[in-house]
């Protein structure tokens, strides 16, 4: 397989979807790594399984509407395997297999059947010292976003998931590139005060409009940036509550068309009505319940222009 992945918006060719099945038990708090799963356990309201399986289900039903090519990792033996995006992530021709938290390190043994149809000289394998996740890393094609968190208690947190070594290390791997940090808030048990992942906060949109929540970056500067970048009349602002239910974290099939949550209704409108794009809404409200949405749920391998 020839990766090419150099945004987030043009025609999708092939794709990781992440894997439903055999999730095993609902967590303790304890045991969660996100706030929105920490929340939804405490609360009695972590997805089930088969509610996972059909909202997985309709998002590759529409992945495959529109001709993708739809992979899926092994499924493990009581092992969430939802959020592919976080296993590895594409960035140009060559697959980073992310150093992900040591809670989800049994995973990546499920990818083997993608990586066995990419050249070994284009998978790259991170130092150890290395943190970094997919979800933290957002193109544009010179540009590459990277969310990170430089904070005294990043030992402390664990969803400070990207930090500074692996984003100099991002930087010298492509040195073509112009990597920008951005900043995240983080806590590990309030959602609505957490921004897990760069894609939580931020995503682009089409040829060149984004979605941001300002409130998601611990330094404005980061915010007037992205404003600066895009325009501000090319942005849509996400409130609090949008966050928190994950609006940011819709997916692109193509820079005309991108798969949306039923739910998400202004922002679904927004994005017919004054962008001019085809919104494929799905149910994916329950798999929200474990942190995560449509980006965190694909991984990427081949887009073209």
């Amino acid at each position: 397989m020839n990766l090419n992945v150099k945004n987030e918006t043009s025609t999708l060719k092939a794709v990781v979807l992440g894997q439903p099945g055999s999730m095993g038990k609902v967590p303790a708090p304890q045991e969660t790594y996100d706030a929105k799963s920490y929340e939804t356990v405490v609360t009695g309201t972590y997805p089930t399984e088969e509610a996972v399986s059909r909202e997985m289900s309709a998002f590759e039903k529409v992945l495959l509407k529109y001709d993708v090519q739809v992979f899926r990792p092994w499924m493990l033996d009581n092992c969430n395997q939802v959020f592919a995006r976080d296993v590895g992530f594409v960035i140009d021709d060559m697959i980073i297999n992310s150093n992900i938290i040591p809670d989800r390190e049994d995973e990546k043994e499920a990818y083997e059947v993608v990586y066995d149809q990419i050249a070994y000289n284009k998978i790259y394998n991170l130092p150890e010292r290395a943190h970094v996740e997919g979800g933290d890393v957002v193109l544009c094609n010179d540009k590459v976003f990277v969310g990170v968190y430089t904070g005294a208690d990043y030992p402390q947190l664990k969803t400070a998931r990207t930090n500074e070594y692996a984003f100099g290390f991002l930087k010298e791997l492509f040195p073509h590139k112009n990597f920008i940090p951005l900043e995240l808030i983080k806590h590990d048990t309030d959602p609505y005060r957490c921004v897990l992942h760069l894609d939580c906060a931020f995503m682009p949109v089409s040829y060149n409009k984004a979605l941001i929540y300002k409130d998601g970056f611990r330094f404005r500067k980061d915010y007037e940036l992205l404003i600066e970048i895009y325009g501000r009349q090319n942005v849509f602002e996400i409130t609090a509550e949008e966050m928190y239910l994950m609006n940011t974290n819709i997916f692109s099939i193509s820079p005309e068309v991108v798969v949306s949550e039923n739910n998400f209704t202004r922002l679904n409108r927004h994005l017919e009505e004054a962008w001019g794009l085809t919104v494929e809404r799905i149910p994916y409200h329950e798999i929200s319940k474990m942190g995560g949405l449509l980006r965190c749920s694909t991984l990427p391998l081949v887009r073209v222009d």
